[in-house]
């Protein structure tokens, strides 16, 4: 049992007996006294627990009216607010492309404590990030071509249909501000489409040396990006007109 769980269940047990002892919570959650005690000590900082001879029992003003302050009902059930807090965090859901760019995103997302669902039409970010504990990686369905990284074609377009996603990590072949992001393979093109349509914000990942430059398709309008990630080697010049034309530019 984590640490965490104990806690919450000391509490949920305080919270029904008022008191008990320390041998007996011991017993009742199945761990060592010395845990229990080091367990009580942690509480008790926080304010949340009252120890006394061999006895644990919880603080009277846990039963607060609702005007205390914003400090002590945040010490109240904190584990418990970070228990809801980590599980909403695990719903965070972003999808990735099957870009390069995208990709190297991938390798900092394997290395982080971050609990994510991750989509991604990209066969090599799905490699990365499978074994990930943290991560749970869905793949997107499609065709696979030749020494293709990229997932290809609507077939998973579906699969989007039943989630809500937070964030869209998109890269392209070039961009500009008449054309947008756009990209010479038409079926990675569409499907990248669904991508945008499917995704809260779209953050695009574009490398100075696709700038003004254009491709076969558009996906994805300038107006309809969120946030723009450039290195630093975009001209000032650019960087001006881009910002003036109202990209958020990172």
């Amino acid at each position: 049992m984590y640490q965490e769980e104990r806690h919450r269940k000391i509490l949920d047990i305080l919270s029904q007996k008022k008191s008990i002892r320390v041998k007996d919570l011991s017993e009742e959650l199945g761990v060592s006294r010395v845990t229990i005690r080091n367990d009580l000590a942690i509480l008790s900082q926080k304010k949340l627990v009252d120890r006394s001879h061999g006895k644990v029992s919880v603080i009277d003003s846990l039963n607060f009216p609702a005007h205390t302050s914003y400090n002590f009902r945040s010490k109240k059930n904190d584990i418990l607010k970070q228990q809801i807090a980590q599980k909403a965090f695990a719903l965070i859901q972003i999808l990735i492309d099957a870009s390069s760019t995208a990709y190297e995103l991938s390798k900092l997302i394997s290395q982080s404590s971050l609990r994510l669902t991750v989509l991604t039409n990209g066969m090599m970010t799905a490699e990365l990030l499978k074994d990930v504990p943290n991560i749970t990686t869905i793949l997107i369905g499609g065709i696979l071509r030749g020494r293709s990284n990229a997932i290809e074609s609507t077939l998973g377009a579906e699969m989007l249909l039943k989630m809500n996603i937070n964030k869209l990590f998109v890269s392209a072949h070039s961009f500009n501000l008449a054309d947008g992001l756009s990209d010479f393979n038409i079926y990675e093109v569409e499907l990248k489409k669904m991508m945008v349509k499917h995704s809260e914000k779209v953050i695009a990942l574009i490398d100075s040396s696709k700038l003004e430059n254009s491709s076969v398709a558009t996906f994805l309008s300038a107006d309809q990006i969120d946030t723009f990630i450039t290195d630093d080697h975009i001209p000032a010049n650019l960087l001006e007109k881009y910002r003036h034309s109202g990209l958020h530019i990172v």
